[in-house]
């Protein structure tokens, strides 16, 4: 594992981002494990926040020429990632949009940089995929192409169907999702945690049991 999904996940484990035990998710299911990014609410969290998403993007040696945050949790993000980036010498511009649109001033949806080029979305977690949808309808529509998106936590586990929400995405516009960590770091984790590896038979049991069966 690279050392800074180490560093992450024991980050998102000290802010309770990433808490173990009993949690019923939306779908009814009963998960070991808990990840709420909204309480990175600080400056100092959402700062450190910022720059994993950084060193995740980089990693991944995308091509893009802006990021977009859809409203509203992708708004600060997408404003912490453009800094930590810029702090690496990568400045890119980057837009965000408004959930109601603006009928004085500027007007409009979207707020920040126009939409152009290839455009990196960034999100906490990709569930139903809804924001991810409306973000590239809105690239669309400014002549702009979809370049990819950045999450925090890839979950891995499928939904309705035989494909995770990330392999969705994946196969409906045909880009790519990177993650600062995904499900199997988390039992990665755990395996080399003496504090934690109480809570690895569960988190691997829920993995088999829900985990995306193809490929995609």
């Amino acid at each position: 594992m690279p050392h800074f999904r180490k560093e992450f996940i024991e980050f998102a484990i000290s802010r309770n981002v990433l808490c173990f035990g009993e949690f019923q998710t939306k779908a009814g299911r009963l998960s070991p494990y808990f990840f709420n990014a909204g309480l990175f609410n600080d400056g100092e969290s959402l700062g450190k926040l910022g720059q994993f998403y950084a060193k995740a993007i980089l990693a991944a040696q995308l091509p893009f020429d802006m990021l977009f945050g859809p409203a509203y949790k992708g708004i600060p993000l997408v404003s912490s990632i453009a800094i930590a980036l810029a702090a690496e010498g990568n400045n890119y511009p980057f837009c965000f949009n408004r959930k109601e649109a603006k009928d004085h001033g500027e007007g409009g949806n979207l707020v920040g940089a126009p939409l152009a080029g290839r455009v990196l979305i960034v999100d906490d977690v990709i569930s139903a995929g809804t924001s991810v949808r409306e973000s590239v309808e809105y690239i669309h529509a400014a002549g702009a192409a979809p370049a990819g998106v950045a999450i925090a936590l890839d979950r891995m586990e499928r939904g309705k169907g035989e494909l995770s929400a990330v392999q969705e995405v994946r196969r409906m516009y045909g880009i790519p999702v990177m993650s600062i960590v995904n499900l199997e770091s988390i039992v990665d984790y755990l395996g080399q945690s003496q504090k934690l590896a109480h809570h690895l038979a569960a988190v691997e049991e829920y993995r088999s049991r829900y985990s995306a069966s193809i490929a995609g």
